[in-house]
């Protein structure tokens, strides 16, 4: 029997800077926080190191990414390797400090992140092809916005000239929002607000904007702009699954106790990615990673709040 295909994940790899606090700041205010940590993150480096804890034995997860020469670099690189996700294609950068995130995580689990992208941004088309060799023969590619979207697209367009199954996590989500050609993946997968700044829609302070408020109608427009499937995710509310079949399916969230929201949406998008490559259908895929985002909310951190494989499985099934 052949090996697997691998999963490949290209996109960012960064220093999380985690600060807790009761509360979010307000503009303007100072609070005094409760702790503060450095961890391993970056939405590439997150899906990766999620999808090589959730992945069948003999799959292997490449990451196709860029780190500085600094001291952030190193202990990046090393904490891929340790997770088991294939570095070969994981570029150091000379003369570039690697990227990093602050996040700010509240009593109740939810963050705010501001990124500063520095290797990540050097990204480039050029790396793309270095890996071409590996994407073409991948079961799953995996794609987010942490980096050049000149990149993302050249990417996707090798993926489809090689006929690879893609997945574009859509944040963050570009100030003049996302360029037509960057639509036309397998599976989309963003959250609400995510969802609706690609619509065009103003934040929620704006009140003079008629809101989609139906998330069926805020996925089939989504849908229209050329996906072949939208995976709208709801936080607490599980998941919305609608395709160009015609499928239209809301996935309930499996009930947990949550800690840190921080790593959630790409235990999510890794997951569907594992599922998909081992030939789920796309609604048990969503299922199963509907369960990997549960888990990783009980734990602090963002890579090391991603779930093993037995847990997911376990608690996909029981949601069922």
């Amino acid at each position: 029997m052949p090996d697997p295909r691998p999963i490949v994940v290209i996109g960012s790899v960064n220093m999380d800077l985690v600060l807790r606090a009761r509360r979010i700041p307000a503009p303007g205010e100072t609070l005094l926080g409760d702790s503060f940590m450095t961890v391993p993150g970056g939405k590439g480096a997150n899906q990766a190191v999620a999808a090589a804890r959730l992945a069948r034995k003999g799959t292997t997860v490449h990451l196709v990414a860029r780190v500085g020469d600094d001291d952030f670099g190193q202990r990046l690189l090393n904490g891929l390797e340790q997770h088991h996700v294939n570095t070969r294609h994981v570029v150091i950068t000379e003369g570039t400090p690697s990227g990093i995130a602050m996040i700010l995580v509240d009593k109740r689990g939810e963050n705010t992140i501001v990124v500063a992208s520095g290797a990540n941004a050097r990204l480039s088309p050029q790396d793309i092809d270095a890996a071409e060799g590996i994407i073409a023969t991948a079961a799953a590619v995996v794609l987010q916005l942490e980096i050049p979207l000149a990149t993302v697209a050249h990417a996707l367009a090798l993926c489809e000239q090689h006929g690879v199954y893609t997945i574009l996590d859509p944040a963050p989500v570009p100030a003049k929002g996302l360029p037509r050609a960057l639509y036309g993946v397998d599976v989309l997968t963003p959250n609400r607000p995510e969802a609706e700044a690609l619509l065009g829609v103003k934040p929620r302070r704006d009140t003079t904007t008629k809101r989609p408020d139906d998330p069926k109608m805020v996925a089939s427009r989504l849908l229209s702009r050329g996906a072949k499937a939208v995976v709208l995710k709801r936080g607490g509310r599980g998941a919305l699954l609608i395709d160009r079949g015609g499928a239209i399916k809301a996935i309930k969230a499996n009930k947990v106790n949550v800690v840190d929201t921080t790593a959630a949406g790409d235990a999510f998008t890794a997951a569907l990615a594992v599922g998909r490559a081992e030939g789920m259908e796309l609604e048990q895929a969503v299922r199963f990673a509907c369960a990997a985002g549960a888990l990783s909310c009980q734990a602090f951190g963002a890579q090391p709040a991603l779930p093993a494989r037995e847990a997911v499985d376990r608690l996909a099934e029981e949601g069922r």
